[in-house]
């Protein structure tokens, strides 16, 4: 039965074929959710891995038709992507941050982006156009897996403020580099007699015109999208624009990230849109048009180009794997530094950007079609192999940056063996609920009248009581 789905898929009307196709790469992408749930591991890795084993190296249910005319999805998840990241530029917490966060993301993002692009032109002698979009795509982080890993430990203070603020920051430095960086790939590569000005000048007049559009499509989208619109017609405007946009971009033949992150900062700052719906019904939408583009990227893995040519490409991969690693924390840690950063700020900081995955995949998508041949090939394969492992990696990374910059309590081992022996007794938890409030009052500061000490203990008996009745209702 396999054997004639497989053969009916590449033989079948083209219209089934791309039905069925599209149905097996959502169904696939979100059974190996399931697994990666289990494991702690993001949804991104989950898809990657979805789209390898579904490829023509594993099972072959992907029809080449199929991945030739799904090459739109790069263009509209990284407008989402890009869209969605424009919503915290509020020009209120860009001024509320500072410079501090600004200068520690620009330096882990331009070091890391710096030390890759000596490995790869430098060291290992690759030409300019693939070292330097390379290198571009070093910048960028993924911070899924680290907001998850705060959210589970509930970490909290000077750390996790600046964790956050920087991966904000952190994509927008990644568009700029690449918008850059592949007009001056695109300039080494189309003139062989050497650079001329206009081949540089020319995309970047062009990337300026299409943040300006985005600009004025994000003025606009205020105008179409007024408070009392519907939701519904809210995300048929928006996703309409964003398409439109994606495809006017494609005809100027430039990226769409820089207008749509320019689009949505417009908007949010000047839009009466109270806590971000439009952006929270966006969510809503795009999930399987993300999750179709990292399958399809996993489908275009090529697989057999790690091993072949002498390994070459994989060792670009290791290369990059490890080079971008210590770019992240050298800049992390010089930015610290220069900032006036506490030590354990300064320290660990770069263990919590190592993740990459989205932003950069979509990039590196795109690089590979603009880029083309071989060298396209290339940049798509060292990316996503990369990508993988950072996802692995990345979560327990970030665990260890949060504790050992006491963002969150660790208890002793024999504390949590205490716990571990006795997750039934009520008692334990209320008396370790008790001894941390205690904590806490020692730090306030002290009012008038001092509260005598019976009342003191009746407070306690009734905070007592009162826990006491909340674990038996949870329990109930």
């Amino acid at each position: 039965m396999f054997a004639r789905l497989v053969e009916y898929l590449q033989t079948g009307s083209a219209v089934s074929v791309g039905i069925i196709t599209v149905a097996i790469m959502l169904l696939c992408g979100f059974a190996l959710t399931r697994i990666t749930k289990l494991l702690k591991l993001p949804n991104v890795t989950a898809y990657i891995i979805t789209g390898i084993l579904i490829g023509p190296y594993c099972l072959n249910l992907v029809p080449e038709v199929v991945r030739t005319y799904t090459e739109f999805l790069p263009d509209v998840a990284l407008a989402f992507i890009a869209f969605s990241t424009g919503q915290f530029f509020r020009l209120n917490a860009l001024k509320g941050s500072g410079s501090k966060v600004l200068i520690i993301t620009v330096l882990e993002s331009c070091v890391a982006s710096i030390f890759v692009f000596i490995a790869a032109y430098f060291i290992l002698g690759l030409d300019l156009a693939f070292s330097i979009v390379l290198s571009a795509l070093a910048a960028a982080t993924a911070p899924a897996s680290t907001m998850m890993t705060i959210r589970q430990t509930g970490a909290h203070g000077d750390f996790v403020n600046t964790l956050l603020q920087v991966v904000a920051l952190d994509d927008v430095v990644g568009l700029i580099a690449y918008s850059i960086a592949i007009s001056v790939a695109l300039a080494s590569i189309g003139d062989k007699t050497g650079f001329q000005v206009k081949n540089i000048v020319m995309p970047i007049i062009i990337n300026f015109v299409s943040v300006i559009l985005g600009a004025l499509l994000g003025v606009v989208l205020k105008i179409l999208i007024p408070v009392n619109r519907s939701r519904d017609n809210k995300i048929i405007i928006s996703v309409a624009i964003l398409f439109g946009f994606c495809g006017v971009c494609q005809i100027l033949g430039v990226s769409p990230l820089l207008g749509c992150m320019f689009m949505a900062t417009v908007y949010v700052n000047i839009t009466e849109d109270e806590n971000d719906k439009l952006f929270k019904q966006l969510n809503y939408f795009s999930p399987p048009f993300l999750l179709l583009f990292f399958v399809r990227s996993g489908v275009c893995f090529d697989l057999g180009a790690l091993t072949s040519g002498n390994g070459i490409l994989l060792t670009v991969g290791v290369v990059y794997f490890l080079v971008r690693i210590l770019g992240k924390y050298a800049g992390a840690f010089t930015g610290c530094a220069i900032t006036g950063k506490n030590k354990l700020v300064r320290n660990y900081l770069g263990l919590a950007l190592i993740p990459q995955a989205g932003v950069a995949i979509g990039l590196a998508e795109l690089g590979a079609r603009t880029l083309g041949g071989d060298t396209g090939n290339m940049l798509r394969t060292v990316i996503l192999a990369s990508s993988v492992l950072y996802e692995l990696i990345g979560p327990a990374c970030a665990k260890i940056s949060l504790a050992l910059s006491h963002s969150y309590d660790v208890n002793s081992p024999e504390e949590q063996e205490k716990i571990a022996n006795n997750k039934d007794d009520d008692q334990l938890v209320i008396n370790l609920l008790i001894e941390r409030i205690k904590e806490i009052q020692t730090e306030l500061p002290k009012h008038e009248p001092v509260i005598a000490a019976q009342q003191v203990n009746n407070i306690n008996s009734t905070m007592h009581r009162g826990l006491r009745h909340g674990i038996n209702a949870i329990d109930r």
